[in-house]
Formats: structure tokens, sequence, C-alpha cells
């Protein structure tokens, strides 16, 4: 009786060396850096650097955009109120000082048609006569 427990035993002890060769396999093949999953981990992790040093550029894009569309919003509003000044200026001018000249009258327009497109009508465009 002993020596079939001490069988049974003996072969329960290689069936789990066997199972744990066999998972130690699989666990190899899951980690390597080629193929398996720490492969992957490795090209995610190369693509977050490189998604990180984007985002970073293009954060420093925006911010430099940012500034400059804040100077020309800045410069255009101090236009508009020169030119709001002008234009209040003008009312005060009396009439017979705000009549054009000759020379500023407005001239007649000329029409030239345009060579027909390949898919529409004839466009026509308005030049002022110099």
């Amino acid at each position: 009786m002993e020596m079939i427990a001490d069988i049974l035993l003996v072969a329960g002890a290689l069936g789990a060396g066997f199972y744990c060769y066999i998972l130690a396999r699989r666990l190899s093949r899951f980690n390597d850096l080629e193929n398996g999953v720490g492969g992957a981990v490795a090209v995610l992790s190369a693509q977050v650097d490189d998604l990180t040093k984007t985002l970073i550029a293009a954060q420093s894009t925006a911010s430099a955009s940012t500034d400059s569309l804040g100077e020309l919003t800045d410069r255009a509003e101090g236009v508009a109120k020169r030119l709001e000044l002008l234009v209040a200026s003008m009312h005060d001018l009396p009439e017979s000082q705000a009549v054009t000249p000759k020379s500023a009258e407005a001239k007649p327009v000329e029409t030239i048609a345009e060579p027909e497109a390949p898919d529409g009508p004839v466009f026509k465009r308005h030049i002022d006569a110099a």
C-alpha cells in the first residue's frame, strides 16, 4: 500500500513539474519583447513618448499663436478707436468743406465680359474706369 501511495505521489509531482514547465514557456512567450505583450507595451510606450513630444510642440505653437493674436487684436482695437474718432470728426465739418472735389467724384463703371467658364454662364466683372 505504501508503494502505491509513493508511486501516485511521484506521478503527481511529475505532473505538477510538467505543468510548471508549460506555464514557464507560455510566460516567456507572453513577455517576449518582439512578438508578445512585452513588445506591444514597448511600442505603446514609444508612441506615448512621441505623442507627449508632439503635444508639447502643439502647446507651444498654440501659445505663440495666442500671443500673436492678442497683439493683433490690441492693434485692431487701437485702429478702430482712431477710425471712430476720424468719423466723428467728419460729422463736425461744415457742409462747404464736406463737398468732395471733382477729382474724387464717382467715376462711371465699365462692364467687361469674362471668357465663359467650362460649366457655367459668362461672368461679368465691374471695373472702375481709370
